[in-house]
């Protein structure tokens, strides 16, 4: 059966709308907060935790908390910010019950899923919306000050774009446009470059500290901060240190350490060194002379696949100066 989207006419409903939230989690409550400060109205929120209830609080402070059929029948715009794999099941059960009504906006936050995981919502007559913030959120009232300037990633049938993306904007949002197919590569991606990183700050802060470095986190900030600068402006070219400059005596002084002080973290550091080493190689920052030897150190247990002497410090470039 195919479903004939109707987007409601700007005449037929106020220009602010109420909104109600499904899920008072991290992401929920803030982006209903935003759009409050944009001038629409929260109206429910449904939240289980006392974690949600705090946040609900103290973001929508007078807005009920009440169950998500009575969050659906009370709002004109519903925030589905609930877990990924929870999503497709709230959505069939919301339809079957009746609790979605034709030309209500129903907009969910995942970034794995487009607008096909609202397909029961749709058949019911609901307006479905995919409005992803590339952000990551701690459940405070900074995470509304964050969403200035923030990236969402919109899917929407085509008819609903323009509202999508009004929608971002009033938030203070900037839209990005994902194709219903590229959602789970586009939210590997998000994955891979910030969920990815805090595990390995976390990781390289322990390591200092069990060095003896006293204030971990102001030694890496300004460093950190510099390394995502480059990459951000420059990419590959930004790559520096021992394996892209191919210094296999310090990877494998590395690797050593590694395995004796925290064994748990060399098979992510032999594994983000296999992957630099291969795009320094490709970008011909890493010169094939010293790529063999280096990846022989990169082994899959990190044991030394090379013969011969091999030096202990930094190397040098052509003209004698470290090149770091």
């Amino acid at each position: 059966m195919t479903t004939h989207l109707h987007p409601p006419d700007p005449r037929d409903r106020p220009a602010r709308l109420a909104v109600g939230v499904v899920g008072a989690g991290r992401v929920g409550p803030a982006l209903a907060a935003s759009l409050q400060l944009a001038g629409h109205r929260p109206v429910a929120v449904s939240g289980v935790s006392d974690a949600s209830r705090r946040r609900a609080a103290e973001l929508l402070p007078d807005v009920p908390l009440v169950t998500p059929a009575e969050v659906l029948a009370r709002s004109e715009l519903v925030l589905l910010t609930v877990p990924d794999d929870v999503l497709p099941g709230l959505v069939q059960g919301l339809a079957e019950t009746g609790a979605v009504r034709p030309g209500q906006l129903l907009v969910h936050t995942s970034g794995r899923y487009g607008v096909g995981v609202l397909e029961p919502a749709l058949r019911a007559g609901g307006l479905p919306l995919a409005l992803h913030p590339a952000m990551t959120f701690t459940g405070t009232a900074v995470d509304v000050q964050r969403l200035a300037g923030c990236s969402f990633g919109v899917t929407a049938p085509e008819q609903l774009r323009l509202a999508a993306e009004a929608l971002v904007v009033e938030m203070g949002g900037e839209p990005e446009w994902i194709e219903e197919q590229n959602r789970p590569l586009y939210h590997a991606a998000l994955a891979l470059g910030s969920n990815h990183l805090i595990t390995l700050v976390a990781q390289s802060m322990e390591l200092l500290a069990a060095a003896g470095v006293g204030a971990p986190d102001r030694m890496l900030g300004p460093l950190l901060g510099a390394a995502l600068d480059n990459a951000l402006r420059s990419g590959d070219a930004a790559l520096t240190g021992p394996v892209s400059r191919g210094d296999a005596g310090t990877v494998a002084a590395h690797v050593e350490q590694l395995r004796r002080n925290a064994p748990q973290t060399l098979p992510g550091y032999l594994a983000l060194a296999r992957a630099t080493a291969d795009r320094a190689l490709a970008a011909g920052l890493l010169k094939p002379e010293l790529a063999e030897e280096l990846l022989g150190v990169l082994g899959e247990d990190g044991t030394d696949r090379t013969e011969g002497p091999r030096g202990t410090g930094g190397t040098t470039g052509d003209d004698g100066e470290d090149d770091r």
